[in-house]
């Protein structure tokens, strides 16, 4: 029984070293961003979501807003100020004249994703330390903890649309600090 008791604690030490680790990455991704958007002249929220639409390609606002978990009329302003910025353009539909997509401009993405070299290759250094196998178990990791963070996403929005007093009592797990 013994075994199990320490191994079970050892678990626990090592997630929450992991947690903290993703805490203090994430953290300093956040901080990363924010500087590239000030120097881009925007927010960082709209910063994520012109990241998003890279990603995404050219898509609807309504799109756009299914994946940032943002309310339309949220990202009608997200894309008023980045179209303002020269950053994205909205573009018609050439079949139906009505539907209206948001597309990255581009060179300004170029010129967005010059400040971007330094993070990229600081990770090709941390990745070349890493066979072919742990980088599937890692983007493995990646995609799953994105799905989880939007569900998380969605939980906390259903959270905050419950009036506050019918809202369950949530209490954060807190462990024991290792010294």
């Amino acid at each position: 029984m013994r075994p199990t008791l320490s191994r079970t604690k050892a678990r626990v030490a090592l997630l929450q070293e992991l947690e903290e680790a993703m805490r203090r990455s994430s953290a300093q991704g956040v901080l990363y961003g924010q500087t590239v958007a000030n120097v881009a002249g925007i927010a960082n929220s709209d910063l994520e979501c012109m990241d998003i639409l890279y990603l995404e390609g050219r898509v609807t606002a309504g799109r756009l807003a299914e994946v940032t978990g943002l309310t339309t009329g949220a990202i009608t302003g997200v894309v008023d100020r980045l179209e303002k910025a020269g950053l994205v353009r909205r573009e018609r539909d050439e079949k139906d004249r009505r539907k209206v997509f948001i597309a990255v401009v581009p060179e300004a993405a170029m010129k967005i994703g010059q400040f971007y070299v330094p993070m990229q290759q600081a990770m090709e250094k941390v990745f070349v330390g890493y066979s072919d196998e742990e980088l599937r178990l890692l983007l493995r990791f990646a995609n799953e903890g994105y799905k989880g963070v939007l569900a998380a996403t969605e939980a906390l929005k259903g959270l905050l649309d419950t009036p506050p007093e019918k809202r369950p009592a949530l209490k954060l797990k807190t462990r024991p600090r290792q010294s």
